[in-house]
């Protein structure tokens, strides 16, 4: 008979691990909201609309879900019993500050002095890119707002800095 050997701590690799934050949380679809997130088609979407039909003759209410997707902006419907568990995305908004566009990406300024040269400018909306090129074409001093959700982030919004 073989002996098996007990697993000790060398025998597993930690080396790959995260702080263990999700990309999304379970949330019951009775307590969405409007304008509240939900992942619809494993796509991040701010609710805009929710309606809830009558308890039908299998028992559950259902929670008929309007939203729009927060990077492209495509409008999606899901419909999910108000009891069941649906998912909820974290969503995350920073701040940076513009130093640089180069080559369609944008060069920020992040808090601890370092810089963040991964983005591009978005192509949502429609000539949203080009209206913030043409801003720092033209010696503005601009910050940028990044939301960030399943990995993805995409700068949403601008402003002219005083």
């Amino acid at each position: 008979m073989a002996e098996e050997a007990a697993a000790t701590i060398e025998d597993y690799d930690f080396s790959g691990t995260t702080a263990g934050a999700s990309d999304v949380f379970p949330s019951e679809a009775g307590q969405i909201k409007k304008g509240g997130y939900i992942m619809i088609k494993g796509r991040p979407c701010k609710v805009v609309n929710v309606s809830t039909s009558k308890t039908g003759k299998h028992g559950h209410a259902k929670a008929n879900f309007t939203a729009i997707d927060i990077f492209n902006g495509k409008k999606v419907e899901d419909v999910v019993p108000t009891t069941h568990t649906t998912y909820v995305p974290n969503v995350n908004r920073s701040e940076y500050q513009l130093l640089d566009i180069e080559d369609g990406f944008v060069s920020l300024l992040q808090e601890d002095g370092g810089t963040r040269d991964d983005l591009k400018l978005p192509d949502y909306p429609e000539g949203f890119d080009q209206e913030i090129l043409k801003a720092y074409q033209d010696g503005k001093s601009l910050s940028v707002s990044v939301l960030s959700a399943c990995g993805i982030d995409q700068i949403i919004a601008y402003k002219e800095e005083a």
